[in-house]
């Protein structure tokens, strides 16, 4: 059995119904240019590896090489082996594996993938570490890019990545009512705070753009400049458009358990992210594309405001 992290599909408007409350979506697959897993990849992937790795025991771990972005601390080869996975929990984009003696950290990067496999599964190229267990599977850690990570936070610890970050967007810690207190002052474009992860975590590029789409927000609008109500249906936005990109990736988990390991697909219905020249699914002007932060943006002119 292999668990990947699903690769994505891009939708754009055509017949039938969509969720979003514009016209149906067709889904057409990705362009060739790769992208960062974002938080509903991260979290599908917890919920695929969690009933297959939860209750094991590590039996040892192997490391193909010291580092990935950052050295692996010594914890990971010597605490680890012999410990018992308590479970699998996500902050923002970080998976941790919890153990009595402390929880592997770890982060899929620009391209990196986790799965399941049998213990004699050969080995691929950039297949940098196993953490091998007791039911003679092996979790294997593949990270091409190695802009990934696996670090090791301290029972009762919080981990220097996971301190000073925003709450999660699904939580009831995150409503209008916080984006607006946090944003007083702020001259930064809307996007960009939204994606800051002081403010909330998770909210990256494609899932900024989208939550913008739906609020009716123009991502250049300063962000101290967005009313209270704005914000309120901002933050409805963004739960509305990751709780549902969740529910999906949970529904076509099985479309990325292959025993070949060849990567799955996450369906997305997506409204604005990528679609810079198109016509605006509901005005249909063309949308406009910009550079905001140093991450390509794209929005209607005429609907966001």
């Amino acid at each position: 059995m292999c668990i990947m992290v699903p690769r994505p599909l891009e939708l754009h408007p055509a017949g039938g119904a969509g969720w979003h409350p514009c016209s149906g979506l067709r889904a057409l697959p990705l362009r060739d240019n790769p992208r960062m897993p974002e938080l509903p990849e991260v979290e599908t992937t917890r919920r695929g590896l969690l009933p297959h790795v939860a209750g094991r025991r590590v039996d040892h771990v192997l490391l193909r090489r010291p580092d990935l972005r950052w050295p692996i601390p010594r914890e990971v080869e010597d605490l680890l082996p012999e410990q018992r996975i308590e479970g699998i929990r996500r902050r923002a984009k970080y998976l941790l594996l919890d153990t009595a003696a402390g929880s592997a950290l770890l982060h899929l990067g620009m391209s990196g993938s986790l799965r399941v496999l049998p213990g004699e599964t050969p080995v691929r190229a950039h297949d940098h570490v196993d953490i091998v267990l007791d039911s003679t599977q092996v979790l294997r850690f593949n990270d091409p890019r190695r802009f990934g990570c696996l670090l090791w936070q301290a029972p009762g610890e919080t981990h220097p990545l996971l301190a000073g970050l925003g709450p999660e967007p699904l939580s009831d810690d995150f409503d209008g009512d916080l984006l607006f207190a946090r944003s007083r002052g702020r001259s930064a474009p809307v996007k960009t705070f939204l994606m800051d992860q002081a403010v909330v975590v998770g909210v990256g590029n494609i899932y900024a753009a989208e939550a913008l789409f739906m609020a009716g927000i123009s991502p250049l609008r300063e962000a101290g400049k967005v009313s209270r109500a704005r914000y309120a249906a901002l933050a409805d936005a963004v739960k509305a458009i990751l709780a549902h990109a969740i529910q999906r990736g949970g529904t076509t988990l099985r479309d990325f358990i292959s025993p070949d390991g060849a990567p799955g697909y996450f369906e997305q219905e997506l409204l604005a992210y990528g679609r810079g020249g198109e016509p605006c699914p509901r005005c249909r002007r063309p949308m406009k594309q910009a550079m905001i932060g140093q991450r390509a943006s794209v929005w209607c002119g005429h609907c966001q405001r």
